[in-house]
C-alpha cells in the first residue's frame, strides 16, 4: 500500500473526488482518501507519476508521503493549518468591523462618520465595496478553490462559500452602479457587501474552531512521536558515545542509566532495573528487566544501569509500528464511511441547483431581487458537506488513538468499527487464556522430603528441554534447591530420563516408565490421577526401586481470564474455546475460565473451519498468539492477537494486544461499540442539520411560521456544524474501556506480584541434623502469619523464607531460636 499527501481539500466533494479520479487509474486494485490527514492510501500497481497526475487533474495536489519529508518526523502532523488559519481569521475581523461601522453603525444606529461620508451614498457604497472587496482578497483561498472545483465540475464546499459571497458582492456593485443614476440614497438598502464580507469570516472562524478540534484528534499520535529518544549511548570500541538515533544499527551495544529513555529495541546483556513501560502498553507498574529480557524504544529506566544490544532499529522499533498502525488506520475509512461518501459525491451540486431554484421560485411569485437571492445565498451558505466528511474520520482517529494509549492497537479504520459488530470471540487456549507455559502446581512426596524429590528432579531434568523440564527448573531455582551432575546421563526418548547420583540410579518420566524399575503405591497413583483429571500432567520420579514421589505442572489459567471472559459474556458474546489439547485437559481448563464451549483435539486448519462455522451465525472474532492460529486469525471477521506472539500470528491479525492480557478482548470490543456509536451520531448530526437547515435558509418556512434565515446566520451556522461533529468525536476520549475499579484491580495485582518477587529473607541456621530438624524449623516458620513458605534444608543450614507482609528479621530468628536453634549473623 502506498501513501500519499493530497492537497487542497476542503471537504467530503474533494475526497470524494479524488477517490473516484485515482480510482479509474490504470492498475489501481483500490483507492481511499482521508479528509482528516489529507492522506491518501492506493492499493495495486499503478505508477506514482499516473496517480498523482490523476490527482492535479482533479483540481487538487498530491505527493508521495514523506517524499518532501522535514528531519523532524512528528512534522507530517505538526498543526500548521490552525495558526495560518487565525492571522487570516484577525486581518478578516479588522476589516470586517470597520466595513461594519460604515454599513450598519451609521445607516441603522446613526453612529458618526466622517464629515465627507455625511450624505454622500455613493462614497459609503464604494467604501463598503473596497473593504468587502479586501477581506475577500484575504479569504482568496475560498474563490480559488472553489472555482477551480467548478471548472473541473467537482465543486466543493469553498464553491458554496465563495458562490454565495461572490453574489452578493456582484449584486452590491450592480446596485452600487444603479446608485450613480439615483442619489435619493432607497438603494443603500439593497447592498450587501457587509454580508459577502462576513461570509467569509464567519466561515473562517469554523474553520478555525474545525482546525483546532482536528488537531486535537492527533494528539495520541503527536505524543507517541514526542515520545522517539533523540540520541543513544553506544559503546564501541568499550567507550561510550552518544550519537544520534539515525546512527544507531542493529547488533550495536548501547546503556542506558537511570532516569533515561531506551532508545531502540534491544535484549538485556547485563544489569537489572524496572522499567516503566506505561508509554507503551499503558501499565503503570514498572516491570522488573534482567539479563535476557526485552525492552522496547521509549521506555523510561527506573533505577539499575542497563547494557542492551539493539535488535531492532529504526521503522522497526515497537513505537515505530505502534505509530504506523495509529496512522494507517486514521488513513483508511471504516465502511459506514461509504454513506456519507455517497452523499457527498451529489451534495454540493444539488445544493446549487437547490439555490437556483430558491431565486427562481421567489422571484416568480413576485419578490424582489435582493429578497431572492437573500434567500439563493442562505441556502449556498448553510449547507455543510465538511460534516458529513468529518463524521467518520474525527471518530476513528480519536477511536485509534484511546487504543494506542491504553495498549489496543487497530490496524485499519474497519478492524475498529468490525469489533464493535462482534457476536462471538474464540479463544486459543495456550498464551491466550493460560500463561503458554507449564509451572509446577502440586509436589507428592511418597517416604522422601520435598526437598529430596525436588533436587533429584532438577538435577536430572537440568539436562531436557523438555518445557515439563523447565517448569521443574524453574521451580527448584525459586526455592533455591540444590542440584547435583548426574553420571551416566540418559534420555529415554518417549518415556522419560536416567542418570546416576551419589551411586543410586535416578530416574523421571511418565508412569510406565518409572514401573519398570520401581513399585508405585496405590495411594500414590489416586493421588496421580486426581492431578490428571485436573488438566495436570503427573512426572514420575524414582532412586533405585523406591518412589521418590510425583511433581504435577500444567500450564495454568492467566490470573484475568476468568474475569475478562465474564466480561465478554457481560457484552452479550458467546465464548468459545479452541485448543488441540486432549478433550479432558481441555474441559478443565474451559471450565476455569468460564467458557461457554470447549472445542478441543484441533488442528490448525480445524480451528479455521470452525472459525467459518462461528461466523454462520453473526459476526466472529478470533483472540491468539501463535503461529498455528494465523489461519484463524485471518479467516475470522476481526484477528485479535495477543502482543507478546509471534510476529506471524501479528501480522495475521486486525487488531494487537500490546499487554498481552486478555482482559483487552472486552475492552477493544467496548471501544469499537463507543466508536461505531459515535459515527452514526455524528451522521445523523450532519443529515438533520442539512435536512432542517437547506428547507429553513430556501423560505419554505416562511409561509408557515414567518421564519426568514439571513445569509449570515446561515454562514454562522455552517462554521458551528463542523465544530460541532468534531467535538461529538472528541467525547471518546472519555469513553472507560473497563469496568469501574477494574484497572486498578488489574494494576493492584501487579504490585502485589511484584512485591512476592522481592519479600523473602534468608536464615543461616546452626544445629540441624535431620529432615526431622528441617520439619521443626518450617513449621516454626510458617506458623507465623507473615510468612507465606519456609524453604529450608539441614544439609546447607539454610532456611529461605517468602513473606506475604513486612516482618523483622529478628522476629524470624525468634522462632527459630525457641526450637533449640542458633540463628547465625
Amino acid at each position: 500500500m502506498e501513501q500519499y499527501d493530497v492537497k487542497g481539500m476542503s471537504c467530503a466533494a474533494c475526497s470524494a473526488r479524488v477517490e473516484k479520479a485515482v480510482s479509474k487509474v490504470s492498475g489501481v486494485s483500490s483507492c481511499t482518501v482521508s479528509l482528516l490527514t489529507n492522506s491518501m492510501s492506493v492499493d495495486g500497481t499503478a505508477a506514482e507519476q499516473d496517480i498523482i497526475a490523476a490527482v492535479r487533474n482533479a483540481g487538487y495536489d498530491a505527493s508521495v508521503k514523506g517524499a518532501k519529508k522535514a528531519a523532524k518526523e512528528s512534522d507530517d502532523i505538526r498543526d500548521t493549518e490552525t495558526p495560518r488559519i487565525l492571522r487570516r481569521l484577525i486581518t478578516s475581523l479588522v476589516f470586517l468591523l470597520i466595513l461594519m461601522y460604515f454599513s450598519m453603525g451609521h445607516m441603522m444606529l446613526g453612529l458618526p462618520v466622517p464629515p465627507f461620508f455625511e450624505g454622500n451614498h455613493l462614497a459609503l457604497g464604494i467604501l463598503q465595496m473596497l473593504l468587502a472587496a479586501t477581506v475577500m482578497i484575504i479569504n482568496q483561498k475560498f474563490f480559488v478553490s472553489g472555482f477551480k472545483g467548478l471548472i473541473h465540475l467537482a465543486p466543493n464546499m469553498d464553491t458554496l462559500v465563495a458562490l454565495g459571497s461572490g453574489v452578493s458582492f456582484a449584486y452590491s456593485t450592480a446596485v452600487l452602479f444603479m446608485m450613480t443614476a439615483d442619489h435619493s440614497g432607497s438603494l443603500m438598502n439593497e447592498l450587501y457587501f457587509e454580508s459577502s464580507a462576513m461570509i467569509l469570516t464567519l466561515i473562517t472562524v469554523g474553520k478555525l474552531l474545525e482546525a483546532r478540534s482536528k488537531g486535537r484528534t492527533t494528539d495520541a499520535l503527536k505524543s507517541l512521536m514526542k515520545l522517539a529518544p533523540k540520541t543513544a549511548t553506544v559503546i564501541r570500541g568499550g567507550v561510550e558515545t552518544t550519537v544520534e538515533i539515525s546512527q544507531v544499527r542493529t547488533g550495536d551495544i548501547f546503556a542506558v542509566r537511570p532516569g533515561e529513555s531506551i532508545p531502540v529495541d534491544g535484549v538485556v546483556l547485563e544489569g537489572g532495573s524496572a522499567v516503566d513501560e506505561s508509554a507503551l502498553t499503558g501499565e503503570s507498574v514498572p516491570v522488573d528487566k534482567e539479563a535476557g529480557d526485552t525492552v522496547s524504544a521509549a521506555t523510561i529506566n527506573r533505577s539499575g544501569y542497563l547494557r542492551c544490544e539493539a535488535t531492532r532499529v529504526g521503522e522497526d522499533t515497537t513505537l515505530s509500528q505502534i505509530i504506523k498502525m495509529v496512522s494507517d488506520a486514521a488513513a483508511t475509512k471504516a465502511p459506514i464511511a461509504k454513506i456519507a461518501d455517497k452523499v457527498s459525491g451529489v451534495f454540493v451540486p444539488a445544493v446549487i441547483a437547490i439555490a437556483v431554484v430558491t431565486a427562481a421560485v421567489w422571484l416568480f411569485v413576485g419578490q424582489s431581487v435582493g429578497f431572492s437571492l437573500a434567500r439563493a445565498i442562505s441556502v449556498l451558505v448553510i449547507s455543510c458537506p465538511c460534516a458529513l466528511g468529518l463524521a467518520t474520520p474525527v471518530a476513528i482517529m480519536v477511536g485509534s488513538g484511546v487504543g494506542a494509549r491504553n495498549g489496543i492497537l487497530f490496524k485499519t479504520a474497519v478492524a475498529l468499527e468490525e469489533t464493535g459488530k462482534i457476536r462471538s470471540v474464540a479463544l486459543d487456549k495456550t498464551g491466550t487464556i493460560t500463561l503458554g507455559e507449564p509451572v509446577v502446581t502440586d509436589i507428592v512426596t511418597n517416604g522422601a522430603t520435598e526437598d529430596e524429590l525436588l533436587s533429584c528432579a532438577a538435577s536430572l531434568e537440568a539436562h531436557s528441554e523438555h518445557p515439563l523440564a523447565k517448569a521443574v527448573l524453574r521451580y527448584a531455582d525459586e526455592r533455591g534447591t540444590l542440584r547435583t551432575e548426574p553420571d551416566d546421563f540418559r534420555v529415554h526418548s518417549g518415556n522419560g530420563l536416567e542418570g546416576r547420583l551419589g551411586g543410586d540410579i535416578v530416574r523421571g518420566g511418565n508412569r510406565a516408565y518409572i514401573e519398570k524399575t520401581a513399585a508405585i503405591p496405590e495411594s500414590t497413583l489416586s493421588q496421580a490421577d486426581k492431578l490428571a483429571e485436573q488438566g495436570k500432567t503427573p512426572l514420575y520420579f524414582s532412586k533405585g526401586n523406591k518412589i521418590l514421589g510425583i511433581i504435577a505442572a500444567a500450564d495454568v489459567v492467566k490470573e484475568d481470564s476468568p474475569a475478562a471472559i465474564a466480561q465478554l459474556k457481560s457484552l452479550g458474546m458467546k465464548v468459545i474455546m479452541l485448543t488441540g489439547d486432549n478433550e479432558k485437559t481441555a474441559a478443565v481448563i474451559g471450565e476455569q475460565a468460564g467458557v461457554d464451549e470447549v472445542i478441543a483435539g484441533v488442528l490448525p486448519d480445524g480451528k479455521e473451519k470452525v472459525i467459518r462455522d462461528i461466523k454462520d451465525s453473526g459476526k466472529a472474532a478470533m483472540v491468539g498468539d501463535g503461529i498455528n492460529d494465523a489461519p484463524a486469525l485471518t479467516t475470522a471477521d476481526i484477528g485479535i492477537a495477543i502482543g507478546a506472539g509471534t510476529d506471524v500470528a501479528l501480522d495475521a491479525a486486525d487488531v494487537v494486544l500490546v499487554k498481552s492480557r486478555l482482559s483487552d478482548v472486552p475492552a477493544a470490543i467496548r471501544l469499537g461499540r463507543a466508536t461505531l456509536r459515535n459515527i452514526r451520531e455524528n451522521l445523523f448530526w450532519a443529515f438533520i442539520y442539512n435536512i432542517i437547515g437547506i428547507p429553513l435558509a430556501a423560505g419554505v418556512f416562511i409561509p408557515l411560521f414567518g421564519w426568514q434565515l439571513n445569509p449570515m446566520f446561515g454562514a454562522a451556522a455552517m462554521s458551528l456544524s463542523s465544530f460541532c461533529v468534531v467535538t461529538n468525536a472528541l467525547r471518546l476520549n472519555f469513553v472507560r474501556l473497563y469496568p469501574k475499579g477494574e484497572d486498578i484491580i488489574l494494576q493492584k495485582n501487579n504490585i502485589i506480584v511484584k512485591e512476592n518477587k522481592t519479600m523473602k529473607d534468608q536464615l543461616k541456621i546452626e544445629g540441624m541434623m535431620c529432615p526431622h530438624c528441617e520439619a521443626r524449623v518450617k513449621n516454626a516458620l510458617e506458623a507465623l502469619p507473615e510468612v507465606d513458605s519456609a524453604l529450608v534444608s539441614h544439609e546447607s543450614g539454610t532456611a529461605e523464607v517468602t513473606l506475604n507482609a513486612g516482618i523483622a528479621h529478628e522476629a524470624l530468628a525468634a522462632a527459630v531460636t525457641a526450637q533449640g536453634y542458633k540463628v547465625l549473623e
